[in-house]
C-alpha cells in the first residue's frame, strides 16, 4: 500500500483534498457499462495509492455513481477521506416506457429525468437525496453544477442557500463547477465560493482559464480543482481517433498534441504525466481530477503523479510555440 498522498486546503475551508482527486463519473457507467466488481476494485485501488479524495454528481449515471461509490467508501474512517457532489440536477422518477440514458453518455436505464432546480428548496432536496444515495451522513464540498443559463437563480438562491449550509457547519467548502471560465470569474469576484471545478480549460491545449478566472481565483485565494486535464483523451494518447472534448479532435489540434507528445518522450515522460501535472504549476490549483475506470488506470495515474520530472521539460514545452492559447472561449457541454 503507497502511503497518503499531498494534501490541500481549499481556499478559506477546513476541506482538505489530495492534490490528485479521484473523479467518479466512470462509475455511473459514462459510455459503457462497469460491472459492481470493477467499481469496488477501481475504488479500492485508489485508497490503497493513497487517493482520499472523491467528486461525484447526481448527474452521472442518475445517481448510480453516487451509490457505487458510498458503498465502496462504506466501513471506512469518515475522517479520512473527503467527498465532493453537485447540485443543480433533481433526479425525478419516470413512469411507463424507458430507454436508456446514453443521451447524456451514460449506459444506464432511463427510469429517472434530471431536473434543473438552483432554488434553495432544491438545493437542500439534492443534497439531502445524495447523501442517501451515497450512505454517508455529510459531504465536505458541494459545487453547484453547470450553471450556465441560470445565473440569476443561481445568485438568488443557490449560492446563498449554500452559503448557509456552509455557515450551518452542514458542508465545509461550497463553489462551482464549469467548463467554461467568466461565470466561475464573476463567481469568485461577486461572492465567498471556497473553489472552482474547472474542467477543460487549464490544459496543455488549453490555457484559456488564464485569461481571468486562474488570476482572480488566485488573488481572492479561492482554490481551483482543475478536471478534463486530457480535453477528453487527446492529451492522453493523441492517435488519429482521439476524441477533444467529446468531440473528434481537429486537425490542428492532434498535431499540437502529438508534437507536446515528442517533446515530453525527450525527456522520458509520457504525454499524459506531463498533462495530468501540468495544472498544478499554478499556485491557484489545489489538485487534479481524473476520471478513472479501472484499477489499472488508477494505478498508473498514481505511478505518473509520483513520477519524477526531469530539469527543463516545463522549459521546453513553454518555448515549443504548441500549449494552448489563453484567451476567452465557449464550450459547450
Amino acid at each position: 500500500m503507497s502511503g497518503v498522498l499531498p494534501h490541500a486546503v481549499l481556499g478559506g475551508s477546513t476541506a482538505r483534498v489530495t492534490r490528485l482527486a479521484f473523479g467518479a463519473a466512470c462509475l455511473g457507467n459514462l459510455y459503457e457499462a462497469v460491472s459492481e466488481e470493477q467499481a469496488l476494485a477501481t475504488v479500492d485501488t485508489a485508497w490503497e495509492e493513497g487517493v482520499r479524495t472523491f467528486d461525484v454528481a447526481p448527474h452521472y449515471g442518475l445517481g448510480l455513481a453516487e451509490r457505487r461509490l458510498g458503498a465502496a467508501l462504506r466501513g471506512r474512517p469518515r475522517d479520512d477521506f473527503t467527498v465532493s457532489t453537485k447540485v443543480g440536477r433533481l433526479l425525478e422518477p419516470v413512469s411507463g416506457a424507458r430507454g436508456d440514458d446514453m443521451a447524456h453518455g451514460f449506459a444506464v436505464s432511463a427510469d429517472q429525468r434530471r431536473v434543473w432546480d438552483f432554488t434553495a428548496d432544491g438545493v437542500r432536496r439534492s443534497l439531502e437525496a445524495s447523501l442517501e444515495r451515497l450512505g454517508l451522513d455529510r459531504v465536505d464540498i458541494v459545487y453547484l453544477h453547470d450553471p450556465d443559463d441560470h445565473e440569476r437563480a443561481v445568485l438568488d438562491q443557490a449560492y446563498p442557500a449554500l452559503e448557509r449550509l456552509r455557515g450551518e457547519g452542514v458542508v465545509k467548502a461550497i463553489g462551482v463547477g464549469m467548463n467554461t471560465t467568466a461565470m466561475p470569474a464573476r463567481f469568485v469576484r461577486d461572492t465567498d465560493i471556497d473553489a472552482v471545478l474547472l474542467a477543460g480549460r487549464y490544459t496543455l491545449l488549453d490555457r484559456s482559464g488564464l485569461a481571468d478566472l486562474l488570476p482572480a481565483a488566485h488573488a481572492r485565494g479561492t482554490s481551483v480543482v482543475a478536471g478534463g486535464v486530457f480535453n477528453s483523451g487527446v492529451l492522453a494518447d493523441p492517435r488519429p481517433e482521439a476524441t477533444y472534448d467529446y468531440r473528434p479532435a481537429p486537425r490542428h489540434l492532434l498535431e499540437r498534441a502529438q508534437g507536446l507528445g515528442r517533446i515530453c518522450a525527450e525527456y522520458g515522460v509520457p504525454l499524459r504525466a506531463a498533462a495530468a501535472r501540468f495544472p498544478l504549476g499554478h499556485p491557484a490549483v489545489a489538485a487534479v481530477l481524473l476520471g478513472l475506470r479501472t484499477p489499472a488506470e488508477v494505478r498508473d495515474a498514481a505511478a505518473q503523479f509520483r513520477r519524477p520530472f526531469p530539469d527543463g521539460l516545463w522549459e521546453a514545452l513553454a518555448s515549443s510555440g504548441l500549449l494552448g492559447h489563453t484567451g476567452h472561449r465557449k464550450v459547450t457541454s
